[in-house]
């Protein structure tokens, strides 16, 4: 009996935070990264929920919500068992984001919201999950990236097809 507790005991030790602290400081770059994203497509899909003139703009905002919610548990995930504290709400660049579309209306809002969380955000989230998955250490980083891009990708394909489509932006 003494020792299944003492192996327990070690197997315990071995999931302690100062396991975790080996995480690199790029890989931790990655989670804070990937919690940004996730935070400020949750933040403006909400502006965008109240905000949006178009029922399909609605839509994908709602869709933006629910998704980057899931992916931002994920994230919150694997930084807790890597011992990685995140940032709890978006940062300067994304709060500014948020308050430029926050300061338009109608048809406006939805064409910048559209452009700017949708497909540039989208853009730039593509290519950081791909490059998360190629320079990540952590296996678990690493994974968490891949299990990410399918939905970046299905998200920016479904913003441009509504961004070709004049309907998306300019009927009412």
């Amino acid at each position: 009996m003494k020792n299944i507790i003492i192996v327990a005991g070690l197997a315990f030790a071995a999931m302690s935070p100062s396991y975790a602290q080996n995480l690199s400081k790029g890989d931790q770059h990655i989670l804070e990264e990937l919690a940004q994203a996730n935070m400020a497509e949750v933040a403006v899909g909400k502006i965008a929920l109240e905000k949006a003139s178009k029922p399909e703009v609605k839509n994908f905002a709602q869709q933006m919500v629910d998704d980057h919610t899931k992916g931002l548990q994920a994230v919150q995930d694997v930084a807790r068992s890597k011992n990685v504290t995140l940032p709890t709400e978006p940062d300067a660049k994304h709060r500014k984001m948020a308050e430029r579309l926050n300061s338009l209306s109608g048809d406006a809002f939805d064409r910048a919201y559209l452009s700017n969380a949708g497909v540039h955000d989208h853009s730039e989230a593509h290519k950081f999950v791909v490059n998360a998955q190629k320079k990540a250490s952590d296996a678990d980083v690493k994974a968490l990236a891949a299990k990410l891009q399918p939905t970046v990708d299905q998200h920016l394909q479904t913003v441009q097809a509504m961004m070709g489509d004049k309907n998306a932006t300019s009927k009412h």
